[in-house]
């Protein structure tokens, strides 16, 4: 599994997934960090085969 990690969660569960040797990337480390729009991490995470871990509710 790959996931991406939105901007609401922390770095810390990237590091610990990265940890357990699982592939994880925070949005703020790819595309326009904390400014990229949700339609644009939903197309990032389509074309690298990522899982969004999100907060968001909408």
């Amino acid at each position: 599994m790959r996931f991406l990690c939105d901007v609401h969660i922390s770095f810390k569960l990237v590091s610990y997934l990265r940890s357990l040797e699982i592939h994880a990337t925070h949005v703020n480390q790819i595309l326009d960090k904390w400014h990229t729009k949700d339609e644009d991490i939903c197309t990032y995470a389509d074309e690298h085969d990522l899982i969004v871990i999100t907060k968001d509710v909408d």
